[in-house]
């Protein structure tokens, strides 16, 4: 399981042109299922998002959370995450969930985040999105279990 966690001050995702989703500061967070991935990695990355301190307090110091600034989250599921590039010039995605895997753990993380008192926005499982953002900083981290 992975996560590309990205620093916002806006972000929003756009289906069919429709704004599926937006919101202001926060974070943007690309979420990949791979096979064999559990509810207890989800647990983890949930309470690690929450509790990530990498917002600026009053001294301009990495410290704050999420939580702690009142900010808002869009999770996009995103099996690319999964790609291997290793081999060729083709991205293998042997390694990504299959949807009937994959969808109830996203599901299960959205739900996890909403629980610690977060606003949280998402995409659509396997539609083709437009996801656009302002990366604060920049500032963004790749998170795995």
């Amino acid at each position: 399981m992975k996560m590309l966690v990205q620093r916002v001050s806006e972000a929003s995702v756009t289906i069919d042109n429709k704004v599926k989703s937006s919101i202001k500061q926060g974070y943007l967070v690309l979420f990949g299922v791979e096979k064999g991935d559990t509810k207890d990695k989800a647990d983890f990355l949930a309470k690690k998002l929450v509790n990530l301190r990498v917002f600026t307090d009053e001294n301009d110091k990495m410290n704050l959370s999420i939580k702690d600034i009142r900010g808002e989250i869009i999770i996009v599921s995103q099996f690319t995450l999964a790609g291997d590039c290793t081999r060729g010039n083709r991205p293998g995605f042997e390694n990504a969930a299959k949807p009937d895997e994959a969808i109830p753990l996203y599901e299960y993380f959205i739900k996890l985040v909403e629980a610690e008192g977060v606003k949280v926005g998402t995409g659509e499982f396997g539609a083709d999105m437009k996801v656009a953002l302002i990366n604060d900083g920049p500032v963004t981290f790749m998170i795995e279990k």
